[in-house]
């Protein structure tokens, strides 16, 4: 459990750190940009970090006290910046580097749900072209063809029909080294569930501007709706909002995070992914459900922050 502060300087010298290499750079300096003009809005000595490799390993000579995590995808949502941060003795927001190093990687956190005995979709680990054919006559059109380990949706086809596998294939990088997964698709609705210091928040139920919830539909299109209240049965929301903390807690995240999942036709979820450092940007979800809360967006940075001082105090952040 996070300690309420009061007085700003109880944090210290912050870095925001955001940017990074990943594909997801220009999101992060979004939510980074956001986060930063927040927690200085109420006082917070907060500092901007457009972090690369180098900067990341001189925090601590630097005198920062703690770092807020807005580096989305490779490098900072993997756990390479968090034992970057845990060799220095820097605090830092959400989850340490066995969780995030999991999360990041969707096959592997598929696999643990499953024998969890926690509902995902089926799914396929694709190492070819052939493979993925082979894949989609057992999964079934349309299916879901990703890299297991990006974010924000970068590299995600939804695949109607065999014409489209190569492409797919391709641009989910196969033939390139990555790691691709095929996985069934779930006719339904596209719901969240943000965690914050252990409380699942309430749901946003997502209508995408297109085919499903991708990179342009959660960052950059208008026509993309949400609703927060869900519009859920109030035992049915619990539930749900349950199943995800289950998640959550399985693969060890602590701090703050967001479940994603697909509601079927009869009401079941199905697990999708986890993000351990979503976005904070303006389309952002989490904001949207701390909202719903009663959280306005730099009070939300303000207790993400919080979470911080457990580590300080003898805690951990992993």
């Amino acid at each position: 459990m996070r300690r309420i502060v009061t007085n700003p300087k109880e944090f210290g010298r912050v870095a925001v750190l955001m940017g990074g290499w990943s594909s997801e750079r220009q999101v992060s300096l979004w939510s980074g940009q956001g986060v930063t003009d927040a927690l200085r809005s109420l006082g917070v000595d907060a500092h901007a970090v457009d972090a690369d490799r180098e900067t990341i390993l001189t925090l601590g000579s630097r005198g920062f006290d703690r770092a807020f995590n807005v580096m989305h995808g490779t490098g900072g949502e993997d756990g390479t910046v968090q034992a970057a941060l845990e060799l220095q003795g820097v605090a830092y927001t959400g989850s340490g580097v066995l969780a995030t190093a999991l999360a990041m990687d969707k096959l592997r956190t598929k696999r643990l749900w499953q024998a969890e005995q926690l509902p995902t979709p089926d799914y396929v680990h694709v190492r070819s072209l052939e493979a993925l054919e082979e894949a989609a006559l057992r999964l079934g059109y349309p299916l879901i063809v990703k890299p297991a380990d990006e974010g924000s949706s970068v590299g995600v086809s939804k695949v109607k029909a065999a014409s489209g596998l190569a492409e797919a294939y391709a641009g989910a990088g196969g033939g390139r080294g990555r790691v691709v997964m095929a996985e069934r698709f779930i006719a339904g609705g596209e719901y969240t569930c943000a965690v914050l210091d252990g409380e699942a928040l309430p749901l946003v139920r997502i209508e995408p501007a297109g085919e499903f919830y991708d990179y342009d539909a959660k960052y950059l299109s208008d026509a993309t709706r949400y609703f927060c209240p869900a519009g859920l049965d109030a035992e049915h929301e619990a539930g749900l909002r349950r199943t995800c903390l289950e998640a959550f807690d399985a693969i060890g995240a602590s701090g703050w995070g967001r479940i994603d999942f697909m509601l079927d036709a009869d009401g079941r979820p199905w697990l999708i992914e986890a993000n351990l450092v979503p976005g904070m940007t303006s389309h952002s979800l989490v904001p949207m459900a701390a909202r719903q809360r009663g959280m306005e967006y730099p009070q939300l940075c303000w207790a993400i922050l919080e979470t911080t001082l457990a580590a300080a105090d003898g805690g951990s952040t992993a």
